[in-house]
């Protein structure tokens, strides 16, 4: 039997990034004692605040359907949030709530970019980028970003990657991989482009509460960005609740009103227990969501600082996010040959880099998402391959 030509597209490469992961799982599942290192899954508990609504509201029954882009209130609720943190307003009729960011991701490119369009947006990438685009039918164009400058984007070569066929500029910050957040001049010139190119700009903001160096900056909060700009966010990162599936798409109001016609015949609303425990978290200040923050700043500095012993290899702090990157090339070894060689040695399963885009070759994505005495054992046990690696 013949398939649609979608299943081809969203099969990307991104894929293979998970492929220690899995293996790893495999080995704990046999009953091997590992130490996890792979995916942003957070080791700590969401706000009580949240958490507490979430489960009254099912005791209340609260397993109805739901308005089709989510509850006005908690629209309004994300709506306040949003204005608060970019200085421009921003409303309920702004808001489409989806189950997590990745959902927000897939929906808005499907209404941004379709087949003859091009999609640019800076590699190394989140690793499901590339199917995300591909979706659409769109061509993903990718500008590279150097880990010689931090990862930082090179704004003469997004610009050169512009062509009359793109629509929109797809920005992430703080980013993941790498852990680098975007200055605001570099946001400013990024509106600067799509202002004179007349682009849409996606921004994928999920690690927006885990800066650590500088302020978030939004595309929003510049002037007469908010009619092409598209932000992406959820709790699950901010929260410690991926879990729970919230997420939402901030977006100009006519661009909304396509949204819940995908919607409509894609999600047909979302859970209201889910929707009633955001709303408390998004109308507190929980003090767990400051406390994230101090985590992984505290653990990003822990895991750097251990990592500078490893012989031949490089780090430095990461300016946001719950990842720290390690280059492994002054090994001799590919990124993949490291990480299952550690697997196999030492116990600790980290990502090879590799198949978040090619600018990340020969690094390895290590996640923070551990408390700090498991993260300083797999930090050693890391130096300690290292050092062997070295001595052969």
């Amino acid at each position: 039997m013949r398939f649609s030509p979608l299943v081809d597209r969203v099969a990307g490469k991104g894929a293979d990034a998970w492929r220690i992961h899995w293996e790893a799982t495999r080995q704990r599942a046999e009953g091997r004692e590992l130490i996890l290192l792979t995916v942003g899954d957070p080791d700590q508990p969401p706000p009580a605040v949240l958490i507490d609504a979430t489960a009254e509201s099912l005791r209340r029954g609260r397993t109805g359907y739901s308005p089709i882009v989510g509850y006005p209130e908690v629209r309004a609720a994300v709506a306040a949030k949003h204005a608060a943190r970019t200085g421009r307003p921003c409303t309920a009729d702004n808001v489409v709530l989806v189950p997590g960011a990745q959902a927000g991701l897939y929906c808005a490119l499907q209404c941004l970019a379709g087949p003859g369009d091009e999609i640019v947006v800076p590699e190394p990438m989140y690793a499901t980028y590339e199917a995300v685009a591909g979706a659409t039918g769109a061509r993903l164009v990718n500008v590279p970003l150097r880990p010689e400058v931090g990862f930082h984007i090179d704004l003469a070569a997004l610009e050169a990657a512009i062509t009359p066929a793109t629509r929109v500029l797809w920005i992430n910050t703080p980013h993941n991989p790498t852990g680098a957040v975007m200055t605001r001049a570099e946001v400013e010139a990024v509106a600067a482009l799509a202002r004179r190119h007349d682009l849409w700009v996606l921004s994928d903001e999920v690690y927006a509460d885990l800066a650590f160096t500088g302020a978030h900056t939004s595309p929003w909060a510049l002037p007469d960005m908010a009619e092409r700009t598209v932000v992406i966010s959820s709790l699950s990162k901010s929260h410690a609740a991926p879990g729970l599936r919230f997420g939402w798409i901030v977006c100009p109001e006519p661009m909304a009103k396509h949204l819940f016609n995908l919607l409509l015949c894609m999600l047909y609303g979302g859970p209201p227990f889910i929707q009633d425990g955001a709303l408390a978290a998004l109308t507190t200040d929980p003090p767990e969501v400051a406390a994230l923050r101090a985590d992984y700043a505290r653990r990003a500095t822990l895991m750097s600082g251990l990592l500078k012993d490893a012989p031949n290899c490089r780090t430095a702090p990461p300016e946001g996010g719950m990842f720290v990157l390690l280059d492994v090339r002054g090994t001799g070894m590919s990124s993949e040959a490291f990480a299952f060689g550690l697997l196999e040695a030492e116990g600790v399963a980290v990502l090879p880099a590799d198949g978040f885009g090619p600018s990340a070759a020969g690094h390895l994505r290590i996640s923070l998402t551990q408390p700090d005495a498991v993260l300083t054992e797999g930090g050693r046990r890391i130096v300690r391959f290292a050092e062997r690696v070295a001595a052969h």
